[in-house]
């Protein structure tokens, strides 16, 4: 193994022999190895409490809690830690229970140093394989959605220009003609007509049908095509300003209270600003939808080295955590039919990465959800 990725070991000597202790620590320490010492078994486990452990040489007989009962403990606590148990050459039957229990070896006393260290590093060649394991088929999972966006998203090109020119014609139609109908029963000599007030609903969820589904074709088509962006020097407090002012009614209907929280001495940037108001528009939208009447939203904007910070902070219900990977893919939503389109977050996430920004969710169920947007200054 490689040097550096010895001296990266962090390993605890457990012995009630503080000279046995102290003689390995300092040939440990000349091999790169600086270890902690714990002289008990209840030393040991509060140690561990605070400072995990990558590998943990531990004495089997120790007065009050032996090594054995200490390994059950750690194996139930620390489950990444792999434990060496070092027995009498009388005692090594306590060796073979160690390893039932879980140890990662048993070596007899008095030890061969270069056979410890040997061991030390096979148990961390271990952890890091567990590692590289669990790394990779995260791994593959992240690949395995950004397939399935991948495929979404080739599909979605090829139809979503077609298809939204053709359904925006219908639309167009829809929408004059329940204008026209709106207009009629306005007249004088329909005042009184009858369920006169029924008709004026229907017409209204029409209108309301016909907005939402042109929101659809409008989203499709600002993702297949690629505009270039439009560089300006933006005031983001303005800027967040006028969108808290787009979604006031929204947010009023619920009683909603919308904060802005900018810290001092911001400094105007250079970016899109139409591409940050959709950004905005996006995040504040969700967070209106997640909170619950009388909720409250905020929005904190600070300086970064490279740009701006803004984060959107809802008290709503909360992302589950099995969504939080998903909730970026196009067409997601766990919004109720005629709520939602799940293309928001998808458009919001394609506009930052275009950007060469970031953005982060932080979620907890019952407690609310925050956004967190990072946008380079593109001057």
């Amino acid at each position: 193994m490689e040097p550096e990725l010895i001296r990266n070991i962090r390993l605890l000597l457990v012995d009630d022999e503080a000279d046995f202790r102290g003689t390995l620590a300092k040939r440990l320490l000349k091999r790169g190895i600086a270890a902690h010492q714990a002289g008990q078994g209840e030393a040991c486990l509060a140690l561990l409490a605070n400072h995990p452990m990558d590998v943990v040489v531990m004495d089997v007989k120790m007065p009050g809690m032996n090594g054995i009962d200490a390994l059950h403990h750690i194996r139930e606590r620390h489950t990444e830690t792999e434990v060496i148990l070092l027995t009498g050459h009388a005692d090594t039957r306590d060796g073979v229970e160690g390893i039932k229990a879980g140890a990662f070896d048993y070596l007899t006393k008095p030890v061969e140093f270069d056979h410890l260290l040997s061991k030390i590093i096979q148990a961390y060649d271990k952890i890091l394989g567990k590692k590289q394991k669990i790394e990779a088929v995260a791994y593959k999972a992240r690949i395995e959605q950004q397939m399935i966006a991948t495929e979404r998203l080739a599909a979605l090109g090829t139809l979503a220009a077609g298809v939204a020119h053709e359904i925006n014609n219908p639309l167009a139609i829809i929408k004059e003609a329940a204008g026209y109908l709106s207009s009629l029963l306005q007249k004088r000599e329909l005042t009184d007509m009858p369920r006169k007030a029924v008709f004026e609903k229907v017409l209204q969820k029409i209108e309301t049908s016909v907005k939402r589904a042109r929101i659809i074709t409008h989203q499709l088509l600002g993702n297949v095509r690629k505009s270039e962006s439009i560089l300006a020097e933006v005031d983001v407090i303005q800027l967040v300003e006028e969108t808290i002012q787009l979604v006031r009614r929204e947010a009023e209907d619920k009683d909603i209270a919308v904060a802005l929280q900018a810290a001092d001495g911001l400094k105007p940037i250079w970016a899109d600003p139409n591409q940050i108001r959709q950004i905005l528009i996006n995040l504040l939208s969700n967070a209106i939808q997640a909170t619950p009447e009388e909720g409250r939203i905020a929005i904190q904007v600070e300086s970064t080295d490279g740009g701006i910070s803004i984060a959107v902070i809802d008290n709503g219900a909360g992302i589950p955590k099995e969504n939080l990977e998903k909730i970026f893919e196009p067409f997601f939503s766990t919004k109720s039919p005629g709520e939602g389109t799940g293309l928001g977050l998808f458009v919001t996430r394609e506009i930052v990465d275009k950007f060469g920004g970031t953005v982060e969710v932080v979620s907890r169920m019952g407690h609310g959800t925050q956004f967190t947007v990072q946008i380079p200054n593109r001057r």
